[in-house]
């Protein structure tokens, strides 16, 4: 920190600039219940020099009050904010924390470990491009600690850092943490992490997190804060042009742009972009931002394109080259993370968000449910409170998206109960499906659909199946 502790003594500006371009990785903290991920966060930054005098005042004060360790101050509380998580010594919500070193800008997401707050944890894994899941060194792989690997996998993190706690508790044996390696290594054989680093620590001691700790001299690998500077991250590889609409500008009649942030690929002035899902093409005109006009435009930029044609563009749509089409279709394949105490129930109509657009639409079926233990396929007709299954979707009218292993930001969508306007569930999309022509629904006549409509629509706390 020294580096940029100069510049901005000397140079302002010559400061914000370095600090601008430097890389951004979104770290997601999760584990079991008391394993030390809100201590850990605190020790980073504590050891980081990243805290300022009044906030190291108002913890040691904290501290006192709340006695939840045998130090002057508890690091934990630097993340552990609501009231309920300082007088219980957990979290409960997640809780963002920013910090930069001489080589990285990051974005920490300490999630919560309880299994009654899995979806809280769900909600921080899915802007991450990296997870560090903590293991207590006294009680090896537990199963929050299963869960959340299977979340961070199937929300499609790649790399993980699995830093085993409380290594002072076990008189830093190796041999402790060489068991605990194995074991979790057998266990994610079966899960699409592309590269995994182990790391022995004492976040409340602070052994291997930001200094290297002379108790441990048998490790030989880098310090937590020496992987995070380095690690190179993957992303899954999607060049084709995305845009989702997500408003459209009229300031006067002179105006008329289309405004979202681009989800893959770039854009120029001049190139030939479709809607979707009308099909109707046109030319960029312009690109038009908050701090200027730019010729050129790429993925994570807030824009507003306007069109050399008056085609029909509204909010839902999405934007994209003619010739790099996504799916299109009301029937699909998704994993779901179920969020809520009221059970998913086949054929009950849900509101489907996917991106900006929103649709109505029911499962027709689960195909299974998933074991976090085990990663075993159940047989399940619903799904409960922090369940994860594979699901068949029906929607009322198609949606444009891409495989979510491809692209994260249109490959998603969000479960809504249209009685309380609760998000109820998180998707995943695996592929479009053909339609199905349900035998025993065929047989309904007109005034019975149209009927079955009516009641859905304005009395959805009467759960009607669909019929068609």
């Amino acid at each position: 920190m020294s580096q940029d502790t100069n510049l901005l003594a000397t140079d302002i500006e010559a400061y914000l600039k370095v600090h601008e371009n430097k890389d951004m990785l979104r770290i997601l903290t999760c584990g079991s219940v008391d394993d030390g991920k809100s201590t850990l966060i605190g020790r980073l930054l504590y050891d980081s020099k990243m805290i300022f005098e009044d906030q190291m005042a108002a913890i040691e004060k904290d501290s006192k009050r709340f006695n939840t360790t045998d130090n002057d101050f508890d690091l934990a509380l630097l993340v552990d904010g609501l009231q309920s998580e300082r007088e219980q010594g957990i979290t409960i919500d997640v809780a963002y924390r920013y910090f930069a070193t001489d080589q990285r800008k990051f974005i920490i997401a300490d999630t919560p470990g309880h299994e009654q707050y899995t979806r809280n944890m769900a909600t921080g894994a899915s802007t991450c491009d990296l997870a560090i899941i903590l293991i207590d060194a006294r009680h090896g792989v537990q199963v929050q600690t299963r869960r959340h690997s299977y979340i961070c996998s199937l929300l499609g993190i790649k790399n993980v850092v699995i830093a085993i706690n409380k290594m002072d508790a076990v008189d830093y044996e190796q041999s402790v943490y060489q068991n605990i390696k194995k074991d979790y290594r057998e266990f994610a054989e079966k899960l699409s992490f592309d590269d995994i680093r182990f790391v022995p620590i004492s976040a409340l001691r602070g052994d291997n997190v930001v200094n290297e700790s002379e108790a441990m001299s048998w490790y030989p690998g880098s310090t937590l804060m020496k992987l995070l500077n380095t690690v190179s991250v993957t992303h899954a590889k999607n060049d084709e042009f995305r845009l989702q609409v997500q408003y459209v500008n009229r300031p006067n009649l002179d105006f008329r742009g289309f405004s979202g942030t681009i989800a893959a690929g770039d854009i120029r002035v001049g190139d030939t972009v479709a809607s979707l899902p009308s099909g109707k093409e046109s030319k960029v005109k312009s690109i038009v931002t908050f701090d200027g006009n730019l010729e050129k435009a790429s993925a994570g930029m807030a824009i507003t394109l306007t069109l050399e044609d008056e085609i029909d563009v509204s909010r839902g749509d999405m934007l994209v080259r003619p010739h790099q089409k996504p799916h299109s279709s009301a029937n699909l394949e998704a994993d779901v993370v179920w969020m809520t105490e009221e059970a998913l129930q086949v054929d009950r109509e849900y509101e489907i968000k996917v991106g900006s657009k929103s649709v109505f639409g029911h499962v027709e079926a689960v195909n299974y449910k998933v074991d976090v233990n085990t990663l075993e396929q159940k047989e399940a007709s619903q799904l409960n409170l922090n369940e994860i299954g594979n699901c068949q979707f029906a929607l009322t009218a198609p949606v444009q998206f891409d495989a979510y292993d491809l692209n994260k930001h249109t490959g998603a969508f969000i479960v809504i109960d249209r009685l309380t306007n609760v998000t109820v569930g998180a998707g995943m999309i695996r592929k479009p499906l053909d339609a199905k022509t349900n035998k025993s629904q065929s047989q309904h006549s007109v005034f019975e659909v149209e009927f079955n409509a009516l009641v859905r629509k304005h009395f959805p706390h009467w759960d009607a199946k669909v019929i068609r």
